[in-house]
């Protein structure tokens, strides 16, 4: 079987952006897709573009900040779909503010979302990947994690912790079959981004060596690369997708 067709994904913040286009993606490769987010009508929208596209997708609504809601996402995932042969961990959140003047709560939310959230779910998926003997992981990270940011001490300790993460779990299950993989996107045109002034954006561009943001598609496809039967001796990587601001 090549590609991703046939196998069941799960892919945490598919309301919208990066999420969303994973989902559309895998999903257009023949992947039954379990949307997770927190707004369910826009999980809704996005199922009915994937039925419009002659795709499967259910609706799942899970905050990842939550570890009863993820058990109970995962168990009734399972329940419709049997098992779960892709995890793709993508939701997360910014509470953006000087170190110093940083509430603890905003580190908190930061963390238990993106690294927290993350953790419990790979516990929650992979034990049924583990009987299978077969499984992609794919970790949505960042390039802030990679190289810091002002302003971002949590999200960027998240993206950073994510990273060992995928690491760390690479090589605890690549016996059985299962890749860890990590995608780090740079500046990257979302809902997230959108709201950048025009002058901050055109500042950004000069980093980037290709002169222009990505977009949540090219992302998307990074992802399905990754999460497809093609990448099967990856595992442990984090593969950049930054335009060249961060190369080797």
């Amino acid at each position: 079987m090549a590609g991703v067709e046939g196998r069941v994904a799960l892919v945490t913040g598919a309301s919208q952006g990066i999420g969303r286009a994973c989902a559309l993606v895998l999903a257009a490769g023949g992947a039954k897709v379990a949307l997770c987010a927190r707004n369910e009508e826009k999980l809704q929208q996005v199922a009915a573009e994937i039925s419009a596209q002659g795709g499967e997708a259910a609706v799942f609504k899970m905050d990842v900040a939550s570890e009863e809601e993820i058990k109970a996402g995962v168990k009734a995932v399972l329940a419709r779909f049997e098992r779960i042969d892709i995890l793709v961990n993508n939701a997360g959140v910014t509470r953006d503010q000087l170190m110093m003047r940083m509430k603890r709560a905003d580190w908190d939310d930061v963390i238990n979302t993106n690294l927290t959230g993350p953790f419990l779910l790979t516990q929650a998926t992979v034990v049924g990947m583990l009987k299978l003997r077969r499984g992609r992981i794919i970790n949505i990270t960042s390039i802030f994690g990679q190289i810091g940011q002002a302003g971002q001490a949590n999200y960027a300790s998240s993206k950073a912790g994510l990273i060992g993460l995928t690491m760390a779990v690479a090589r605890e299950v690549a016996s059985r079959g299962i890749t860890v993989n990590a995608v780090a996107p740079g500046f990257i045109e979302t809902a997230m981004t959108s709201v950048l002034s025009d002058d901050l954006k055109a500042k950004m561009r000069t980093m980037v060596p290709l002169g222009r943001e990505g977009t949540d598609m090219e992302v998307a496809h990074a992802v399905k690369f990754l999460a497809s039967e093609e990448a099967g001796y990856i595992t442990g990587e984090v593969l950049k997708v930054n335009g060249g601001i961060l190369m080797g």
